[in-house]
């Protein structure tokens, strides 16, 4: 298991470090805390990247509305 190169090892000891720092009442909250920031991270990254690749469909669509008209009006002579 390996997340963000901390391995299962690096885990155990960061979680033993958090229970001796924050206690065993409050280190629950804190998960619940910590995970629901990670959830709003994790959907402002998609909502970003959403807006992005919306971005930058709109020029390659008037683009191609552009290529499908006519350029120039038929000559009147």
């Amino acid at each position: 298991m390996n997340i963000f190169g901390v391995g299962l090892p690096e885990m155990a000891v960061i979680g033993a470090v958090a229970l001796l720092v924050f206690g065993p009442k409050r280190l629950p909250e804190l998960g619940r805390t910590l995970g629901k920031t990670l959830k709003g991270f994790q959907s402002a990254s998609k909502e970003f990247e959403r807006e992005i690749n919306k971005a930058m469909a709109e020029p390659e669509q008037l683009e191609s509305e552009a290529s499908d008209k006519d350029p120039l009006p038929p000559a009147q002579g």
